[in-house]
């Protein structure tokens, strides 16, 4: 009998055990999903509420800061106001922009939904930092708070001179630092005022309207590259030919023939004798119609994808993706069209000025980016936005030789009008078909200063011809502005 009651005391003292183990662990698993909860509620807190908050679909808790917030005011990185809301002796907000249409795009518009930065930095400006006890006190008395202020990376000087210098042209120029990625002028035309976008709405956007006046040509505009695109010909070249692609040599005269297909060069011109430098400088449809013929399109398709094609550019500003979709396998003519830059292959203003910023930077191509800072209304800063390099795209030794051609297509060759006094340039030039019958788009891509670059400048004009003629003398302009002539 005893021996049967000690056993039964050890079963019972075991079983104890076990659940004692068993609540332990539970207890365990409770407060390791209590501090996991606790830890995501501080990571969302500081890291991801700006980013739901500033959802476009979180539209109703949006309603309700601004019925708590004064929206706060965007300023250029020289301090000029670009963007604030007035009220009158009624309480009535207006939102007022001083410059009117030329930062029209890259600031937006806060009504009618938001645009550009009054999107991008909406979190921002109906936020504020005021002083706690200030706060509570503007709540008791039912009176809205100034929201914080947010400082951009655009410059007064460059944004005037690119708007001023593209004229009543349809286009595009965005003007970047090629090592921090930072936008310094973003301008698209045809524009409107945003100061009245309520008013004009319904003219904006109705069918009779064929200008496109809303969208942001220079990040949503998808054009053909033209002879830019032989920047990134180039270098698949190099890469393929690593020992000899010095050695190439093509005579032109003014047409290059491929069976019952004919490239020609910009104006019938004939070149004559070159070799590559000399057909890059001169932008020689013929000559870089023939190395596309020696290209391995598998990997000219992952060279394009590793420059950004077809897939979403690293910026927070609305923009569309640029397009390449020749492979191996196409054509003689897909082959030949978009060796130069023709045929299916778009790009957009803001990616062409990546690409060129990557050949200035060593071969890193940066994010875009846009907002400096923010600040409460009594200047304490608040946060500050910093560069962060998208991706090494080519070693510094290709970028060098790049950074050659690309000089001499201004000493040399189409480039010669966006040279200045006092800085040089290197940049390439374009000039891209797109429907028969009508002129081509002008374009061109450029940096200055070459020795150190400061300044990443990228312009598209619609229908514009030649881009040495038309496109190049606007960069210059924007070099002229930032370089104080």
């Amino acid at each position: 009998m005893r021996n049967i009651q000690k056993q039964s005391l050890k079963e019972e003292g075991r079983s104890r055990k076990k659940i004692n183990r068993e609540i332990v662990l539970v207890t365990y698993v409770f407060v390791g999903l209590f501090l996991i909860m606790i830890g995501y509620l501080g990571y969302f807190t500081y890291k991801e509420s700006d980013t739901y908050r500033n959802n476009p679909y979180n539209s109703k808790r949006q309603q309700l800061f601004s019925d708590r917030y004064i929206r706060g005011t965007i300023l250029s990185s020289d301090g000029k106001v670009l963007a604030k809301t007035e009220v009158d002796e009624d309480g009535k907000e207006s939102r007022n922009y001083p410059y009117g249409p030329m930062f029209a795009h890259v600031v937006g518009y806060s009504t009618k939904g938001n645009t550009g930065i009054e999107s991008i930095a909406n979190s921002y400006l109906l936020n504020t930092h005021i002083n706690p006890a200030l706060q509570i006190l503007y709540e008791l008395k039912e009176q809205k708070t100034l929201g914080d202020t947010v400082k951009t990376t655009l410059d007064t000087r460059l944004q005037r001179a690119a708007y001023e210098a593209l004229g009543d042209a349809k286009g595009a120029v965005v003007a970047m630092d090629p090592k921090t990625g930072a936008i310094l002028a973003m301008v698209s035309k045809p524009d409107y005022d945003p100061n009245e976008i309520n008013a004009i709405w319904d003219e904006l956007v109705s069918e009779e309207n064929k200008n496109s006046n809303l969208v942001n040509r220079a990040s949503q505009g998808l054009y053909p590259p033209g002879s830019t695109f032989k920047i990134l010909t180039l270098l698949e070249y190099i890469r393929e030919n690593p020992g000899n692609y010095e050695d190439f040599s093509f005579d032109c005269d003014s047409v290059y023939e491929v069976g019952e297909y004919k490239i020609r060069c910009s104006k019938q011109i004939s070149h004559g004798e070159e070799d590559l430098i000399t057909a890059f400088a001169k932008s020689c449809n013929g000559a870089f119609s023939s190395i596309g013929q020696t290209l391995n399109f598998s990997e000219m398709y992952k060279l394009c994808e590793k420059f950004g094609y077809n897939a979403a550019l690293p910026t927070d500003l609305l923009s569309n993706a640029s397009s390449f979709v020749l492979k191996d396998g196409s054509s003689v003519w897909d082959v030949l069209q978009t060796s130069i830059g023709q045929g299916k292959t778009t790009i957009t203003p803001l990616h062409n000025a990546m690409i060129a910023a990557a050949v200035a930077n060593q071969g890193v191509m940066v994010k875009p980016y846009v907002l400096e800072s923010v600040e409460s209304e009594s200047g304490t800063l608040i946060k500050r936005f910093s560069s962060e390099n998208y991706r090494t795209v080519m070693s510094p030794e290709e970028a060098a030789v790049l950074q050659k051609y690309m000089r001499a297509v201004v000493t040399d060759g189409t480039g010669s009008k966006a040279e200045g006094d006092g800085y040089r340039v290197a940049g390439k030039t374009g000039s891209a078909e797109f429907a028969s019958g009508r002129e081509t788009h002008a374009w061109f891509v450029g940096y200055a200063d070459v020795e150190d670059p400061k300044i990443v400048v990228s312009v598209l004009v619609e229908e514009g011809g030649s881009g040495g003629s038309t496109a190049a003398p606007i960069a210059k302009a924007v070099f002229d502005a930032y370089y104080g002539e």
